[in-house]
């Protein structure tokens, strides 16, 4: 009785959408580290990003094991909800996407975050695509979050696999991840054109949409040795062509509450200029190159203005009274009620 009773009146629990902001931290210190191949930039913005970043990350962690340890009701229920439950394997990429940032001068740890990423990572794609296949899943839940699990798991697991020298690994995980995509692409645009339109609250998460052909794109160049050949312009082409619908829904999108919600932008954001830049130092020379310093620096811009939200989302939340019963139909990161 105790139990339950500390479970529904104490703190608001870690919700696993919160890795959303390490994986953005993280992926923009990749962004940093790769523009340092190419152009003059200190090292030590790379290096904090991806630093601060895998420290809150190791924070979440713990925090997220604690609460199937000591709130395992709430765990169990994001686990089965359709829209929150595709987030937990962000604990895994973001552990991937940081074993490529330290390999260079921590190779042990490294391949520990890889061993764990891997691991986490393939075990919850796995579980939650088997989950997909028995149906039972209504219309309007089939938004871009779907891809995180496999899709951008895949992608990334591809990218670290060849960072650490295993690239056939990494070429498997890379096929994984690319069918995936093309399946779900359909199902996910069906669902966008032709049910409810999307709640405000959990808008945000089509930002999820950029993510694919992005982080696609780094990983076919390291997989593939960088070759700027046409598969690789025609994923940043896809990639450009979600970053400006994005800007043609934002008024639209811009009805949601600035929350962290909002870091679902991130993993494209910093994705597109990693490609781009990846590209040019391969040997791009045509108008990828000339656009990769705008996208460089506009990726910066919006994972800045995200972060200045959700600094602001946390002070407005600890400044508000807590509570005394928390509400079952609002989640930790702030999309409220999704009824």
């Amino acid at each position: 009785m105790e139990q339950k009773f500390s479970e529904r009146t104490g703190p608001t629990s870690v919700a696993a959408s919160l890795f959303g902001i390490p994986l953005g931290l993280v992926a923009l210190g990749l962004a940093w580290q790769m523009a340092e191949t190419t152009w003059a930039v200190p090292a030590w913005v790379a290096d904090t990003l991806i630093w601060s970043g895998a420290t809150f990350w190791a924070f979440l962690l713990m925090a997220y094991v604690g609460k199937w340890l000591l709130r395992t009701t709430g765990a169990r229920a994001e686990l089965e909800d359709p829209v929150q439950s595709c987030f937990i394997g962000l604990a895994g990429v973001v552990a991937l996407l940081a074993s490529m940032g330290v390999s260079r001068e921590h190779r042990l740890l490294a391949l520990a975050l890889y061993g764990f990423g891997t691991a986490w990572t393939s075990l919850f794609a796995i579980y939650q695509t088997g989950r997909l296949w028995m149906g039972d899943r209504k219309q309007e839940t089939n938004i871009p979050i779907l891809y995180l699990p496999l899709v951008g798991g895949g992608f990334v697991m591809a990218s670290s696999a060849a960072a650490l020298g295993f690239v056939d690994w990494g070429t498997l995980a890379f096929g994984a991840a690319l069918f995936t995509w093309l399946s779900l692409e359909s199902v996910i645009l069906h669902s966008l054109y032709t049910a409810a339109p999307v709640p405000p609250a959990v808008r945000p998460t089509l930002g999820v949409q950029l993510a694919p052909p992005a982080v696609g794109a780094v990983a076919y160049l390291s997989v593939g040795g960088g070759a700027p050949d046409l598969f690789a312009h025609a994923l940043v082409g896809y990639a450009l062509l979600q970053a400006i619908l994005s800007i043609r829904l934002i008024h639209w999108l811009l009805k949601s509450e600035p929350t962290p919600a909002w870091w679902s932008f991130s993993f494209g954001a910093a994705a597109l200029p990693t490609a781009a830049i990846k590209l040019v130092g391969h040997g791009d020379a045509g108008l990828v190159s000339t656009w990769a310093p705008y996208l460089f620096v506009a990726g910066n811009l919006v994972i800045v203005a995200i972060a200045a939200v959700t600094i602001r989302w946390a002070i407005r939340k600890a400044r508000r009274p807590r509570p005394v019963l928390c509400r079952p139909d609002t989640d930790a990161l702030g999309f409220g009620s999704r009824k």
